[in-house]
């Protein structure tokens, strides 16, 4: 193993125990002690089958994990530990990642505006690969880091019909200046970035994208570069219901290497996926802390009695400042579940959801049709796994508490990966059934013909 996840980062679960059963457990004890306070139950098995699946659909590319994403430090080590790089955005990020033992050379820092002070401090920790996009930060990185590696981060659409995703990042037309102005300052470009980001990996949008990269890497090495190093962004899919499939976004992808980076041309291909490792892992409860009815549309004579439909705001022990600022990321309100849901089924109002009192933008969701509930009741949302995390909240109240979770299967999976052979025949046998605790509808996924170092296989 190689020391950044160990048993006691996390609780161990045999098969058939899932994720609703551990949130069960964990409710139980939070209404005995009348604690209220939100919290996450995070799924790692279900990483380490996305895990897999990456690497199976997409086998050139090497993944570093965005840490904006999801800085929980189960999340951090275990893809430490799965030997992912990190792409990280600041100081703080960079800091968060070494502080678990993670070498500099796995650290991307990916951000394309950089203040100084953390160019400085990069610089200082060894963190050596970055993008650039204009004349400032060429001068800025000249100035302060002069041993970096750099990519150019280009745009491949800039359509007026672009997601705002794609804002960053220089034009084809721009490209030989920055790379001539980068030769004048003695800086080392190893190659190319581009982020379509979730709304744009369609087939035609990505090989568009890598079609450019490619130009842009002919100009760098007609200029006397190593070009070496493409980065295809991130925006993969992370959960059932997203509008792509990951699997034929991994498809188009393969194709457009193929294309115009053929297996051989010895360019290294990485990917920055965030939402596809951690969305689905995530399953998120909070209580309801206050309720208000609203007065509802007087009906029309031939519409049920005002008395039996009601229109409600409840106010929830987290909001848009914690879990919820997923929503500030152009996310979806995941749609809630009821802990326990009444029987026989009871009619439904339309309800809307808050915060904490005291922040009166702090929407959460709105048009919901739910039945009545009451302060104390708990609602249960999944695919909370991207954006929810933070260190430090911006209301400076408690962070939402996150525990983790993987079956042994799981377990033994990451020691199989690492090339530790299992102790036993049943261990042997184990690697081809699932390997989420959670992932009930989750198809047998066998690692071993295709995943074990030789010596196993």
């Amino acid at each position: 193993m190689n020391g950044y996840l160990d048993e006691s980062n996390f609780r161990m679960v045999e098969e058939g125990f899932t994720t609703r059963d551990l949130l069960e457990n964990l409710l139980v004890e939070l209404c005995q002690g009348s604690d209220q306070q939100a919290f996450f139950v995070a799924d790692l098995g279900d990483m380490v089958r996305k895990h897999l699946c990456f690497l199976k659909a997409l086998p050139r590319v090497k993944p570093y994990f965005p840490v904006r994403c999801n800085s929980s430090e189960g999340v951090l080590r275990l893809l430490a530990e799965l030997g992912t790089g990190f792409a990280c955005a600041n100081k703080a990020e960079i800091a968060r990642v070494q502080s678990i033992g993670v070498p500099a050379d796995k650290v991307f820092y990916s951000s394309p505006c950089k203040q100084v002070a953390h160019l400085r401090y990069a610089a200082k920790q060894g963190v050596e690969l970055m993008t650039f996009d204009n004349e400032v930060e060429l001068s800025k990185v000249a100035r302060n880091h002069p041993r970096a590696k750099m990519l150019l981060g280009v745009a491949p659409d800039s359509s007026p019909s672009a997601h705002p995703s794609m804002m960053f990042g220089t034009t084809l037309k721009s490209c030989r200046h920055l790379l001539e102005m980068a030769k004048e300052q003695a800086l080392e470009v190893v190659g190319i970035s581009f982020h379509l980001g979730s709304h744009g990996l369609q087939p035609q949008t990505l090989a568009r994208a890598v079609a450019v990269a490619q130009l842009a890497f002919e100009v760098g090495t007609e200029l006397g570069f190593q070009m070496h190093l493409l980065d295809i962004g991130g925006g993969f899919p992370g959960t059932e219901g997203a509008r792509a499939r990951f699997e034929e976004v991994a498809a188009g992808i393969n194709s457009a290497l193929d294309l115009y980076f053929p297996e051989g041309c010895g360019v290294e291909i990485l990917a920055r996926p965030g939402r596809y490792y951690v969305s689905s892992a995530f399953t998120f409860a909070a209580s309801v802390t206050g309720r208000e009815e609203v007065p509802a549309e007087q009906p029309s004579s031939d519409e049920e009695d005002s008395s039996s439909k009601k229109s409600l705001v409840y106010h929830l022990s987290d909001g848009i400042y914690g879990a919820f600022s997923c929503l500030l990321f152009d996310s979806p309100c995941p749609r809630p579940r009821l802990h326990k849901r009444p029987c026989p089924d009871p009619p439904s109002h339309s309800s809307s959801l808050r915060g904490p009192h005291g922040h009166a933008e702090d929407h959460v969701a709105d048009g919901l049709e739910l039945p009545e509930l009451q302060v104390g009741d708990w609602l249960i949302f999944e695919d909370m796994g991207a954006y929810t995390t933070s260190p430090s909240p911006p209301t400076g109240g408690p962070q939402p508490r996150v525990t983790y979770t993987m079956s042994r299967l799981a377990w033994k999976t990451i020691q199989l990966l690492q090339g530790k052979p299992p102790q036993t025949e049943e261990d042997r046998e184990s690697v081809c059934a699932p390997l989420s605790c959670g992932w009930e509808m989750a198809e047998s996924l066998c690692v071993t013909p295709v995943f074990a170092p030789a010596g196993i296989i």
